[in-house]
Protein backbone atom coordinates (compact mmCIF):
# COMPACT_ATOMS: atom_id res chain seq x y z
CA UNK A 1 0.00 0.00 0.00
CA UNK A 2 1.02 3.46 -0.80
CA UNK A 3 -0.96 7.11 -1.02
CA UNK A 4 -2.91 7.55 -4.27
CA UNK A 5 0.04 10.46 -5.31
CA UNK A 6 3.02 7.96 -4.90
CA UNK A 7 1.34 5.41 -7.84
CA UNK A 8 2.72 6.63 -10.91
CA UNK A 9 6.24 7.07 -10.13
CA UNK A 10 5.81 3.29 -8.65
CA UNK A 11 4.38 2.74 -11.88
CA UNK A 12 7.70 4.21 -13.35
CA UNK A 13 10.02 2.01 -11.29
CA UNK A 14 7.81 -1.26 -12.27
CA UNK A 15 8.28 -0.30 -15.89
CA UNK A 16 11.86 0.91 -15.83
CA UNK A 17 12.67 -2.09 -13.36
CA UNK A 18 11.33 -4.99 -15.84
CA UNK A 19 13.10 -3.39 -19.02
CA UNK A 20 15.76 -3.61 -17.23
CA UNK A 21 15.51 -7.22 -16.33
CA UNK A 22 13.39 -8.41 -19.27
CA UNK A 23 16.76 -7.21 -21.35
CA UNK A 24 20.11 -6.25 -19.68
CA UNK A 25 19.12 -8.79 -16.58
CA UNK A 26 22.33 -10.94 -16.36
CA UNK A 27 24.19 -8.28 -17.61
CA UNK A 28 23.30 -5.92 -14.64
CA UNK A 29 22.02 -8.65 -12.40
CA UNK A 30 23.11 -7.27 -9.48
CA UNK A 31 21.63 -3.77 -10.15
CA UNK A 32 18.16 -5.97 -11.35
CA UNK A 33 18.31 -7.82 -7.77
CA UNK A 34 19.10 -4.73 -5.64
CA UNK A 35 15.69 -2.82 -7.44
CA UNK A 36 13.50 -5.99 -7.52
CA UNK A 37 14.69 -6.33 -3.78
CA UNK A 38 13.56 -2.80 -2.71
CA UNK A 39 10.37 -3.46 -4.29
CA UNK A 40 9.90 -6.42 -2.14
CA UNK A 41 11.09 -5.01 1.04
CA UNK A 42 8.93 -1.99 0.72
CA UNK A 43 6.14 -4.34 -0.70
CA UNK A 44 6.60 -6.17 2.53
CA UNK A 45 6.93 -3.44 4.88
CA UNK A 46 4.22 -1.13 4.15
CA UNK A 47 1.51 -3.92 4.08
CA UNK A 48 2.51 -4.47 7.81
CA UNK A 49 2.00 -0.91 8.61
CA UNK A 50 -2.04 -1.02 8.40
CA UNK A 51 -3.61 2.43 8.03
CA UNK A 52 -0.57 4.97 8.61
CA UNK A 53 0.04 8.48 7.61
CA UNK A 54 1.61 9.65 4.26
CA UNK A 55 4.97 10.23 6.01
CA UNK A 56 4.75 7.08 7.86
CA UNK A 57 4.19 4.65 4.91
CA UNK A 58 6.56 6.65 2.22
CA UNK A 59 9.18 6.08 5.47
CA UNK A 60 8.58 2.51 5.98
CA UNK A 61 8.54 1.88 1.91
CA UNK A 62 11.63 3.65 1.69
CA UNK A 63 13.52 1.54 5.02
CA UNK A 64 11.78 -1.72 3.60
CA UNK A 65 13.17 -1.00 0.21
CA UNK A 66 16.93 -0.47 0.98
CA UNK A 67 17.06 -3.63 3.40
CA UNK A 68 15.58 -5.76 0.99
CA UNK A 69 17.83 -4.30 -2.13
CA UNK A 70 21.00 -5.00 0.60
CA UNK A 71 19.93 -8.16 1.63
CA UNK A 72 19.36 -9.69 -2.26
CA UNK A 73 22.48 -7.26 -3.70
CA UNK A 74 24.24 -9.11 -0.21
CA UNK A 75 23.33 -12.58 -1.21
CA UNK A 76 24.06 -12.93 -5.03
CA UNK A 77 24.19 -16.69 -5.27
CA UNK A 78 21.28 -17.17 -3.08
CA UNK A 79 19.80 -15.23 -5.27
CA UNK A 80 20.52 -17.21 -8.47
CA UNK A 81 19.07 -19.95 -6.17
CA UNK A 82 15.66 -18.47 -5.59
CA UNK A 83 15.16 -17.66 -9.07
CA UNK A 84 15.20 -21.37 -9.66
CA UNK A 85 13.14 -21.66 -6.79
CA UNK A 86 10.58 -19.67 -8.11
CA UNK A 87 10.47 -21.23 -11.53
CA UNK A 88 9.97 -24.55 -10.18
CA UNK A 89 7.62 -23.98 -7.86
CA UNK A 90 5.75 -21.68 -10.95
CA UNK A 91 5.75 -24.51 -13.24
CA UNK A 92 4.54 -26.86 -10.74
CA UNK A 93 2.03 -25.18 -9.43
CA UNK A 94 0.66 -24.09 -13.16
CA UNK A 95 0.67 -27.94 -14.02
CA UNK A 96 -0.76 -29.16 -11.00
CA UNK A 97 -3.69 -26.17 -11.22
CA UNK A 98 -4.13 -26.93 -14.70
CA UNK A 99 -4.78 -31.11 -14.29
CA UNK A 100 -6.13 -30.57 -10.85
CA UNK A 101 -7.30 -27.17 -9.92
CA UNK A 102 -6.37 -27.32 -6.23
CA UNK A 103 -2.95 -26.09 -4.66
CA UNK A 104 0.29 -28.74 -5.17
CA UNK A 105 1.03 -30.58 -1.21
CA UNK A 106 3.19 -28.04 0.44
CA UNK A 107 5.92 -30.66 0.79
CA UNK A 108 5.77 -31.93 -2.76
CA UNK A 109 6.05 -27.87 -3.51
CA UNK A 110 9.03 -27.70 -1.25
CA UNK A 111 10.89 -30.69 -2.72
CA UNK A 112 10.64 -29.08 -6.22
CA UNK A 113 11.81 -25.78 -5.17
CA UNK A 114 14.99 -27.18 -3.35
CA UNK A 115 15.17 -29.27 -7.37
CA UNK A 116 15.05 -25.79 -8.92
CA UNK A 117 17.62 -24.13 -6.74
CA UNK A 118 20.15 -26.43 -7.29
CA UNK A 119 19.63 -26.58 -10.67
CA UNK A 120 19.93 -22.86 -11.10
CA UNK A 121 23.30 -23.00 -9.35
CA UNK A 122 24.47 -25.33 -11.85
CA UNK A 123 23.50 -23.26 -14.87
CA UNK A 124 23.64 -20.05 -13.74
CA UNK A 125 23.40 -18.32 -16.56
CA UNK A 126 20.27 -19.49 -18.46
CA UNK A 127 18.70 -19.74 -15.41
CA UNK A 128 19.10 -15.74 -14.65
CA UNK A 129 18.57 -15.02 -18.05
CA UNK A 130 15.08 -17.04 -18.16
CA UNK A 131 14.49 -15.99 -14.80
CA UNK A 132 14.71 -12.07 -15.52
CA UNK A 133 12.99 -12.04 -18.88
CA UNK A 134 10.28 -13.54 -17.41
CA UNK A 135 10.03 -11.36 -14.52
CA UNK A 136 10.88 -8.28 -16.38
CA UNK A 137 8.61 -8.41 -18.76
CA UNK A 138 5.89 -9.09 -16.48
CA UNK A 139 7.02 -6.08 -14.39
CA UNK A 140 6.66 -4.51 -17.69
CA UNK A 141 3.54 -5.19 -18.23
CA UNK A 142 2.13 -4.21 -15.19
CA UNK A 143 3.91 -1.00 -14.90
CA UNK A 144 2.74 -0.20 -18.76
CA UNK A 145 -0.63 -1.13 -17.94
CA UNK A 146 -1.01 1.20 -14.76
CA UNK A 147 0.49 4.30 -16.47
CA UNK A 148 -1.70 3.59 -19.26
CA UNK A 149 -5.05 2.71 -17.73
CA UNK A 150 -4.38 4.32 -14.18
CA UNK A 151 -6.01 0.77 -13.15
CA UNK A 152 -2.85 -1.66 -12.53
CA UNK A 153 -0.98 -2.65 -11.03
CA UNK A 154 -3.01 -1.59 -7.95
CA UNK A 155 -6.21 0.47 -7.00
CA UNK A 156 -7.00 3.26 -4.42
CA UNK A 157 -9.83 2.59 -1.65
CA UNK A 158 -11.94 5.10 -0.28
CA UNK A 159 -8.50 6.52 2.71
CA UNK A 160 -6.54 7.06 -0.43
CA UNK A 161 -4.46 4.65 -0.01
CA UNK A 162 -3.13 2.84 -3.51
CA UNK A 163 -2.70 -1.04 -2.97
CA UNK A 164 -0.65 -2.66 -5.63
CA UNK A 165 -1.72 -6.00 -7.08
CA UNK A 166 1.18 -7.41 -9.69
CA UNK A 167 -0.12 -10.57 -9.99
CA UNK A 168 -3.37 -9.84 -11.73
CA UNK A 169 -3.53 -6.61 -13.42
CA UNK A 170 -6.47 -7.56 -15.67
CA UNK A 171 -8.51 -10.21 -15.10
CA UNK A 172 -9.30 -12.45 -17.70
CA UNK A 173 -7.90 -10.42 -20.31
CA UNK A 174 -5.97 -13.21 -22.32
CA UNK A 175 -3.86 -11.29 -24.21
CA UNK A 176 -1.93 -9.51 -21.16
CA UNK A 177 -0.72 -13.38 -21.37
CA UNK A 178 0.16 -13.57 -24.60
CA UNK A 179 1.70 -10.37 -24.11
CA UNK A 180 4.05 -11.63 -21.26
CA UNK A 181 4.72 -14.53 -23.09
CA UNK A 182 6.04 -12.69 -26.08
CA UNK A 183 7.81 -9.72 -24.40
CA UNK A 184 9.57 -12.82 -22.38
CA UNK A 185 11.01 -14.79 -25.46
CA UNK A 186 12.37 -11.56 -26.58
CA UNK A 187 14.04 -10.47 -23.60
CA UNK A 188 15.34 -13.75 -23.02
CA UNK A 189 16.37 -13.47 -26.68
CA UNK A 190 18.37 -10.85 -26.64
CA UNK A 191 20.13 -11.55 -23.39
CA UNK A 192 21.38 -14.74 -24.62
CA UNK A 193 22.50 -13.04 -27.78
CA UNK A 194 24.56 -10.17 -26.25
CA UNK A 195 25.71 -12.33 -23.53
CA UNK A 196 27.13 -14.48 -25.91
CA UNK A 197 28.94 -12.04 -28.16
CA UNK A 198 30.48 -10.49 -24.60
CA UNK A 199 31.66 -14.35 -23.94
CA UNK A 200 33.37 -14.22 -27.65
CA UNK A 201 34.41 -11.24 -27.17
CA UNK A 202 36.36 -12.08 -23.67
CA UNK A 203 37.81 -15.10 -24.84
CA UNK A 204 39.31 -13.71 -28.05
CA UNK A 205 41.10 -11.19 -26.17
CA UNK A 206 42.44 -14.34 -23.88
Amino acid sequence: MLPVAYATPAAVVFLVGGLLACFAGYRLFRVVLGLYGFMIGAAVTVSMMGQASTFTLVVAAIVGGLVGALLMVAAYFVGVGLIGAGLAALALTSGWHTMRHVDPPVVLLVIVAVVGALLALSVVRYVVVLGTAIGGSWTTIVGALALAAHRAPGRAGANGVWSAYPLEPLPNQWWVYAAWVVLAILGAGIQLSTTTKLATKKMKKA
